[in-house]
């Protein structure tokens, strides 16, 4: 019989803004209020996200002002990125799979700071968290119970950048037994290569005028360590008949900060020297993901279509010379080579800020805490599902554009819109046939605040996102 609990210790790593985060000097909350006011507060009034803001203090070593308290409990939003989803979900599934409750830890941090800092602190935490579970009775039990007879390893559980502050806690961290006492890393579009979107966000205030949050965010992540790690590290930026990586005169360029950028590539030249523990990524498809870029003259344009290079790590070229390009997708944030590190991957079709609570996702994260070997193979559904694109923000009362990709049958797919808060429901979308498998419907929410979409078909896992609306705001 298979056995339906797991004896080792887990782990739960949440991704970038996914940790309520606490001003210790204020005794306030900076960061994970799913309030309406707040929101409007925070994005768009001229000092909303002051507190987010590294000091020098923080620059320098000193992170006692804010403390991470707990993981996400509501959903949020930012520009960019989108809406973000709570992690319960997942935490009471890793609780239900766990020997006990005591075998699982999750691990909030101040995702503003640069990984290695909380690897270092991830790495002390986990070594902790190990040896009182193996102490524990409950696992004791459990081992006897266990298909394999061994006392308890970690199991890693991490979203989005939590798979890259897991990765420098077992390498970096300073515990050279941490790794080895580590069963395997569970990845949830966790963005190996970076995102072409931390270009997009530091670069927000330089660019096309944007709405105020858009500004506001970049003026806060012109600051943080983390951003600029976030940076895409493969070839990207178009320029002529050639495409390179950014350099530190692009960041520069584009809005970020030279000596942070360059921080970050040392980082990640010591990071992928060591080597890696087991990893499964699973990784987001099917979703319209900006993956290559050009500048001009500070300004960023964006494209959802990346560059083919071969074995040798050289750009494939036409009879002409131009550099091929194809269009892979991704979860909306990350694109589907950035989260794959390693072979085979699970893709899910599914919006970034929300693998952590998909359901598809579930049966997989249960695979992997229980060690099935279905997980290896991949789910049943491939890479079959829906693509949904909409703004970020919007206007209460101004029609806005909602975007399925992957079928142009509107009888196939069901979609609706409701607030957050639950005071509000849309009717069911009404969508024209705009292409091949695209369809388009125009959409407009009553009041101010944040809205869930909802997208299913007859096939593949459902998709939503999140949509803040607010005023008729723009940077000046």
């Amino acid at each position: 019989m298979t056995h339906r609990i797991t004896h080792d210790a887990i782990v739960v790593v949440p991704g970038i803004m996914g940790s309520e985060l606490y001003d210790t000097t204020t005794g306030r909350v900076i960061w994970g209020i799913a309030d309406p006011r707040w929101l409007t507060r925070a994005w768009l009034r001229p000092n909303g996200l002051a507190p987010l803001h590294l000091t020098d203090e923080e620059r320098t070593g000193d992170h006692s002002r804010v403390e991470a308290r707990r993981l996400l409990r509501t959903p949020v939003w930012s520009p960019f990125l989108r809406g973000i989803e709570p992690y319960t979900r997942l935490v009471n599934l890793a609780e239900h799979r766990a020997a006990h409750p005591d075998a699982v830890m999750t691990f909030p941090y101040d995702w503003r700071l640069p990984i290695a800092v909380n690897g270092r602190r991830l790495a002390r935490q986990a070594r902790d968290h190990l040896q009182n579970w193996l102490a524990h009775p409950a696992q004791g039990e459990a081992r006897r119970e266990a298909l394999e007879d061994r006392p308890a390893r970690l199991v890693f559980v991490a979203h989005s950048m939590g798979g890259l502050v897991t990765n420098a806690a077992l390498t970096l961290g300073g515990d050279n037994d941490l790794a080895p006492d580590t069963r395997g890393i569970l990845t949830l579009g966790t963005p190996f290569q970076g995102s072409v979107v931390a270009a997009n966000i530091l670069n927000a205030l330089q660019g096309a005028p944007l709405p105020l949050p858009h500004a506001r965010l970049a003026a806060a992540a012109a600051t943080m360590p983390a951003v600029h790690e976030l940076l895409p590290r493969f070839r990207c930026l178009e320029d002529g008949m050639d495409v390179h990586r950014l350099t530190a005169a692009d960041v520069a360029a584009l809005g970020g900060d030279k000596e942070l950028f360059t921080q970050a590539q040392d980082f990640f030249t010591t990071l992928y020297a060591q080597s890696l523990p087991r990893q499964q990524p699973v990784v987001g498809v099917r979703q319209d993901t900006v993956q290559s870029l050009t500048l001009d003259q500070g300004v960023v344009r964006a494209s959802e279509y990346c560059f083919v290079t071969g074995a040798d790590g050289e750009l494939s070229r036409d009879a002409n010379g131009v550099p091929r390009r194809t269009q892979v997708w991704g979860d909306g944030t990350v694109h589907r080579g950035s989260a794959a590190v390693t072979t085979p991957t699970i893709p899910l079709a599914a919006q970034h800020g929300a693998l952590a609570a998909n359901k598809r996702a579930m049966p997989l994260v249960e695979d992997f805490l229980l060690d099935h070997d279905a997980l290896i193979r991949g789910p049943e559904q491939g890479d079959d599902g829906l693509g949904l694109t909409v703004p970020d923000y919007v206007t209460p009362g101004a029609a806005w554009e909602c975007v399925l990709t992957g079928t142009d049958e509107p009888a196939d797919v069901e979609c609706g819109i409701t607030s957050l808060d639950g005071t509000w429901s849309g009717p069911d979308f009404s969508f024209d046939v705009t292409g091949d498998d695209r369809l388009s419907a125009h959409v407009t929410v009553p009041d101010a605040g944040l809205y869930r979409i909802t997208a299913r078909a007859n096939y593949g896992p459902e998709v939503t996102q999140i949509v803040f609306a607010g005023g008729d705001t723009a940077e000046e």
